[in-house]
């Protein structure tokens, strides 16, 4: 079973206005994605999900020219090997980093849907888990900067549709994030978990102004409050009061997740599949997690396969956290790129994995051909 082709299909959809959602990096305009197709010689076909980075095309032409280049012919079941080569080829020395990282991804989420294939196991139980069930809040593109009350009739939607915990989208200004994250409160009442993104907009002192209040409201967690190359910043925040840092989403690899955590500032690990390196990287990133008795809350990408690939990648490591469901309001790439949708939520909040070969789901020929790349940024 060895790599014959590798390809790379861009993606996109535009967002109505009446859709849009703004937050700390703008308003969506639209949706991107950058499918990775793996073929082998013995025919089969293996799907993953490299994230856009804001320039699917470029992903794109990186996964088709260099990545391609460099794993053609490889044994498509040796996925240690084929990531090595490429960090050792594209990441380790004058690579293009950080959208190396986002490609290799998609490939390597690709190849163990291969490996799934050949064996003709479930995915959770080829990482070695089991179907257990996987807490989820409601996340995605939602929940943004909104009139409070306007945010709390939203929370109370999902509420409704049997999420137990909820991500508020903030880093606006301390005094409207403090006003919407009061609202939900009030709505939701003290059962439900509140969790905070500031998507990386806030400086020290806004962090220092919204703590208290944060505290008074339960909130679980404050997810990357600055950039993940501020780590003085983060040392400063971890002090100024006891609601917990989370971060991960931006960081590349098991080797900048290792500073993040010997730094020793963050409560909650968030890898993104489709960004820190596959399946590959996000298991040894779990394990380094565990030795620190941390547990591992994946930020989730556009698209079905990465969601449902994050639900089996959570059921096959000893230390999940939460999933994040998607319940951006306009979501073809979750709806309708697959012959069912990534997951469903049980009454308890939960979700579990698809059973089935690989991640359990197939990919719609037709819906990919009808959404081809859209140019330019999708957030503004």
């Amino acid at each position: 079973m060895r790599i014959a082709d590798l390809r790379a299909v861009p993606i996109s959809f535009p967002v109505p206005a009446d859709k849009s959602v703004t937050l700390g990096i703008g308003r969506s305009v639209k949706r991107d994605a950058v499918l990775v197709r793996v073929e082998t010689d013995d025919g089969r076909v293996g799907w993953g999900e490299a994230h856009h980075g804001r320039c699917p095309g470029a992903i794109a032409k990186l996964i088709d020219t260099t990545l391609r280049e460099l794993v053609l012919g490889f044994d498509a079941a040796d996925v240690h090997g084929v990531w090595a080569r490429v960090y050792k080829m594209q990441l380790a020395s004058h690579g293009m980093g950080a959208a190396a990282a986002l490609a290799l991804s998609g490939l390597d989420i690709a190849l163990w849907d291969l490996r799934s294939q050949a064996t003709g196991w479930p995915l959770y139980r080829l990482l070695g888990g089991t179907a257990k069930p996987i807490k989820a809040y409601a996340g995605g593109i939602a929940l943004g900067w909104q009139a409070p009350e306007l945010l709390a009739e939203e929370a109370l939607q999902h509420v409704g549709a049997g999420y137990r915990a909820l991500k508020l989208r903030v880093g606006d200004t301390p005094v409207r994030d403090i006003a919407r994250v009061r609202a939900v409160r009030r709505a939701v009442g003290d059962a439900i978990d509140i969790l905070v993104d500031a998507n990386t907009a806030y400086s020290v002192d806004d962090v220092r102004r919204v703590m208290p209040a944060y505290e008074e409201c339960a909130v679980g967690w404050l997810e990357e409050p600055f950039p993940p190359q501020d780590r003085r910043a983060y040392a400063a925040a971890a002090r100024l009061g006891r609601v917990p840092l989370a971060a991960g989403e931006n960081h590349y690899t098991r080797y900048e997740f290792q500073t993040l955590f010997e730094d020793g500032h963050v409560g909650f690990a968030q890898p993104d599949l489709s960004k820190t390196g596959g399946v590959t990287e996000a298991m040894r990133i779990a394990a380094m997690a565990s030795a620190l008795k941390l547990s591992v809350n994946p930020h989730t990408s556009a698209t079905a396969i990465n969601m449902a690939t994050t639900i089996h990648y959570l059921c096959g490591v000893d230390n999940p956290g939460y999933f994040e469901g998607d319940v951006t309001a306009l979501n073809p790439f979750r709806d309708q790129l697959a012959d069912r949708l990534p997951y469903a939520l049980d009454a308890n909040g939960c979700v579990r994995p698809h059973e089935g070969v690989g991640i359990g789901l197939a990919i719609d020929q037709d819906f990919i051909r009808d959404h081809p790349l859209i140019e330019g940024p999708c957030y503004v």
